[in-house]
């Protein structure tokens, strides 16, 4: 295949005919197809279906001799407390074990931010004239919302290879009405970077103007490998107390793509100080959280390793599948100079940016095609890609024949969309 950019216009008309009859080929095939989200797929939900079964009499109902069927110990059991230390690699007493979803932690932290402040905020947010928030973009969409629901001022921040371009955060930084950062740092979402050990050192050593700044470090896919061997990863909370910042970090994970969406167990890690601060105004919100989900988890996962040896399984469900993404894109706009993509070994996304000012139309064309990707633009904050270019695709949820079919469609869309745009100029 010819680039798209060498071709005189004779040939994009006549490359455009054909992807044009490529495209209304596939539209009268009637698919519904979706990859709009990093949903677990069917095959990855079985491998955890023996959570639901694990406890069977009253008597497996207590961790020591603690009974989880009744009310208290609003950080969570003691064993799942530990079983998140040790994977996060952090100390027991830093950790809280929660309900199932991680993002509920992340909101509910930014809301008591904002209707109490935090532990070294001099009043609550909401009483403050402005409050700006950095979001590292290509990034997470739900960040970006939640922090837009409480009305901040949203940043971007270039992401590279290594992690958010930190000379930029460190400018921004000596705003005072700059209050905080979302950090995906392993596998992030949806390049699938994991930031470098000198991106972690240089934000935990950040010195901001606000003595209140918050890190929200989002450790959502800490031990999410899908090509090779775990990769261990920084304790930020250490490193942050290290160079004099021990409260300026708040850690989050989840197993919501380790056993069952919707239905896991999620944690927070924080500096003891913090953990304080924040069971006080928990106290005031909940009893406690679900201890039999809890209980159910350890049982199943048992340790850090078997963990480990249980994501190796989901590993060999989700490489082929990202696999056929790759490949897909690699044989069908490779040669063509209209596109870039990323090629994780982790996470659930890959990055594909488009040529300029096409994203939107290429997603618009793959909806009418039948196949729904997340909306262009989503990974920016406020859903405004400047370049138009991003589209985040989530291969977990389609059987791989599924997802094939869905590659084809969106490498269609991408070319006509290519295409239009390089004969209107």
């Amino acid at each position: 295949m010819k680039s798209f950019l060498a071709m005189t216009t004779e040939e994009r008309q006549a490359a455009y005919q054909q992807e044009k009859a490529a495209f209304e080929a596939l539209k009268a095939k009637g698919l519904k197809l979706d990859m709009s989200r990093g949903k677990p797929g069917a095959e990855q939900l079985d491998l955890v279906i023996g959570l639901q079964t694990v406890i069977q009499t009253n008597e497996e109902c207590f961790d020591g001799d603690l009974d989880c069927r009744n009310y208290g110990n609003l950080m969570g059991i003691p064993s799942c407390r530990k079983l998140w230390a040790d994977i996060l690699g952090v100390k027991v007493e830093q950790v809280m074990a929660a309900g199932n979803a991680s993002l509920n932690l992340m909101y509910d932290t930014i809301s008591k931010a904002y209707t109490h402040g935090l532990l070294h905020s001099d009043k609550p947010w909401c009483k403050l004239e402005k409050v700006k928030w950095l979001c590292p973009a290509p990034g997470y969409d739900r960040h970006f919302f939640v922090s837009e629901t409480f009305g901040m001022e949203l940043i971007p921040v270039p992401m590279t290879d290594d992690g958010p371009d930190m000379d930029v955060v460190e400018t921004l930084i000596q705003d005072p009405q700059v209050k905080g950062m979302w950090c995906v740092p392993k596998y992030s979402n949806p390049t699938g970077c994991i930031y470098s050990d000198e991106v972690v050192n240089r934000i935990a050593s950040m010195k901001p103007a606000a003595k209140d700044f918050l890190l929200m470090w989002d450790n959502a896919y800490c031990i999410h490998e899908f090509d090779g061997d775990f990769v261990p990863f920084p304790d930020i909370i250490g490193l942050c107390e290290k160079y004099g910042n021990p409260d300026m970090v708040v850690e989050f994970a989840s197993t919501s793509k380790v056993t069952l969406p919707g239905a896991g167990v999620a944690c927070m890690a924080t500096s003891e100080a913090n953990m304080k601060y924040f069971m006080k105004l928990l106290g005031f919100q909940t009893i406690g959280y679900d201890k039999m989900n809890q209980l159910r988890h350890v049982r199943f996962l048992k340790d850090k390793e078997n963990t480990l040896a249980l994501m190796k399984k989901h590993a060999a469900v989700l490489k082929p599948k990202f696999d056929a993404v790759v490949n897909g894109l690699e044989r069908e706009l490779g040669p063509l100079e209209i596109a870039k993509w990323s090629h994780p070994k982790g996470g659930y996304f890959v990055s594909l940016d488009v040529l300029s000012g096409t994203a939107k139309r290429t997603v618009a064309l793959c909806k009418e095609a039948g196949v729904v990707m997340t909306p262009a633009g989503n990974p920016f904050p406020y859903g405004k890609d400047p370049a138009d270019s991003n589209i985040r695709i989530a291969p977990s949820l389609p059987p791989k024949a599924e997802l094939e079919a869905a590659v084809e469609v969106l490498c269609v869309c991408a070319k006509l969309a290519a295409l239009e745009k390089l004969l209107a100029e």
